[in-house]
């Protein structure tokens, strides 16, 4: 009798229950292949020597008496050996907690206090934004590059820790978010939640052992957690890792030296290649602004296949997450049959929740629910607009020593609240229309959706980004220009003065002309330094109320 690839799956996920499954599965069938790499170097890690390194790390850890239940903090750029530090974690029974390097010195100390962690992997570049009050009581802090030991503590121990096989309802990781709300919250994510994640991506998007994965976000973000490190892990796929910060120009020299046939983005990216890019070369190109005007579709299928050839020419899989994507730049991808992926969650579901893909969605959609989870709106407006919320086996325990924000984040029915507003087509795909905390309510009671008008200032060529706020019962735009709108350093303050005045004069103007009555702005406040953003290039909302 003939096995099929369902039969292969269906046996695959009957045996992987847990994170330390996942480990033991992938490292013994794929031993021979190559797992991860860095861009720029030679060594390329087989599955068989990324198990060697991982237990290496794990027995350290036992050597300091760190075992079940401890808790392993990792503070690294992305690098080959930060999934050894997550599974010698995971897979033994330890608690990871994953850190995000672009948290301030304070907000790490308040990471690694509160989640009382005993070891920490960090890179060296990183090891000053560790304070020494802090590393006075981890037990161990390993340099994550070598394997070496920074500090040590063997006072603190009297035997070598313990190390057991989880089971699928425990603890295995403590993400740490500080969101655009205000105070970070440690998410507890489970084994089953992150590993009903990658049977969801397996749904999402298939890849195999002859994939290549691009990976330029942080690996603390639990969007590339799950589906940049665990998933490909699971497929016997390779994931190459960035050396340097992801700059356009190096990032396009290595697409073009890997040869990726996946990789993950958040919005900012590819809106930054649409808008600095793409955009002044139609505007520029006598042909394409015809062919534009009088072939469109063929025109944006001509630059999809160029866009796929600049990512290296194999791109099968570009995946996009994190936050909202311009429904404009959507089209124009969705025209050009560029391989993009749209997916949808938050950090307390692991993160999945929808998803769509170019082949099947309408621009402006997250898609339909994922593998394993239900959607459904609560509490739904004359408009159809409701908060969506959600059941699976991939939300979260709650939030770490936080019952009373854990009760907040679930109705009384159970369902996990994500404070999106959304609403639903005919075919049961979602749109989101903004965040619930974000809405303002007008003087005559309307749902005024900050987002949507977002997008207006947005679409306005010297703009590079946007916020909306309600002061005093107005609204105000905060808006961040183009580089070289405006020479900051150089002009006199009056030229910029003038400048500034005649700038937020055409943005108020254009903005108010664009939106309903309700959601026109009075005012308009250019910035000089960009907003400030989470790991998902999202801007921090909470600092500018």
């Amino acid at each position: 009798m003939r096995t099929t690839l369902k039969d292969k799956e269906r046996f695959r996920r009957s045996y992987i229950k847990t994170l330390g499954d996942l480990f033991t599965y992938s490292t013994e069938l794929y031993s021979n292949r190559v797992v991860n790499f860095q861009a720029g170097k030679d060594k390329k890690y087989t599955y068989s020597e990324f198990a060697a390194q991982t237990k290496e790390f794990s027995h350290k850890l036992r050597q300091y008496g760190i075992g079940e239940g401890d808790r392993v903090a990792i503070l690294s750029q992305s690098h080959p050996f930060w999934a050894c530090a997550f599974f010698a974690a995971t897979a033994f029974g330890r608690v990871a907690v994953p850190i995000l390097i672009d948290f301030s010195q304070s907000e790490i100390t308040n990471v690694l206090t509160h989640s009382e962690s005993k070891a920490l992997f960090v890179s060296k570049t990183l090891l000053k934004k560790v304070s020494q009050e802090c590393l006075d009581k981890i037990t161990l802090v390993i340099d994550i590059e070598t394997g070496e030991t920074i500090k040590e503590d063997k006072k603190e121990f009297t035997c070598m820790g313990k190390v057991s096989a989880p089971v699928p309802d425990d603890l295995a990781a403590i993400i740490y978010t500080s969101g655009t709300t205000g105070k970070a919250k440690g998410v507890m994510l489970s084994h089953r939640n992150f590993i009903v994640n990658v049977f969801s991506s397996y749904e999402f998007f298939n890849i195999g052992k002859k994939d290549v994965m691009m990976s330029i976000l942080p690996l603390a973000h639990t969007y590339e957690l799950s589906l940049g490190l665990l998933y490909p892990f699971y497929a016997g796929a390779a994931v190459c890792y960035l050396s340097k910060p992801p700059v356009p120009s190096y990032l396009m020299k290595i697409m073009q030296e890997v040869k990726p046939t996946a990789m993950l983005s958040v919005p900012l990216i590819i809106e930054k290649v649409y808008k600095s890019s793409i955009v002044p070369t139609i505007k520029s190109s006598r042909i394409l602004t015809w062919m534009d005007q009088h072939m469109h579709t063929t025109m944006c299928k001509i630059i999809g296949k160029k866009m796929i050839q600049t990512f290296g020419g194999r791109l099968r899989f570009f995946g996009i997450g994190g936050a909202k994507l311009d429904p404009d730049i959507e089209k124009f991808l969705f025209e050009a049959r560029f391989p993009y992926y749209i997916g949808y969650g938050l950090t307390e579901c692991a993160p999945l929740l929808a998803y769509c893909t170019y082949k099947n969605t309408n621009p402006g959609n997250i898609g339909k629910a994922s593998y394993g989870v239900t959607l459904k709106l609560d509490n739904m407006n004359d408009q159809g607009v409701g908060e969506i919320v959600a059941k699976g086996d991939n939300i979260m325990m709650g939030y770490y020593k936080d019952p009373e924000r854990t009760r907040e984040a679930f109705n009384a029915e159970g369902w996990f609240k994500t404070n999106d507003l959304a609403a639903a087509d005919e075919k049961g795909r979602y749109a989101i229309k903004g965040r619930l905390n974000n809405m303002i309510l007008s003087a005559s009671g309307e749902n005024i959706y900050p987002e949507e008008i977002e997008k207006v200032v947005n679409d306005i060529d010297v703009v590079n980004e946007s916020l909306v706020l309600e002061r005093r019962g107005r609204l105000v735009a905060l808006v961040s220009l183009n580089d070289n709108v405006i020479n900051w350093d150089h002009e006199s303050e009056e030229e910029i003065l003038k400048k500034v005045d005649a700038i937020a004069g055409r943005i108020l103007s254009h903005v108010n002309k664009n939106v309903a009555k309700n959601s026109s702005i009075s005012s308009v406040e250019v910035q000089k330094e960009p907003f400030e953003k989470t790991a998902t290039k999202k801007i921090r909302r909470f600092k500018y109320k």
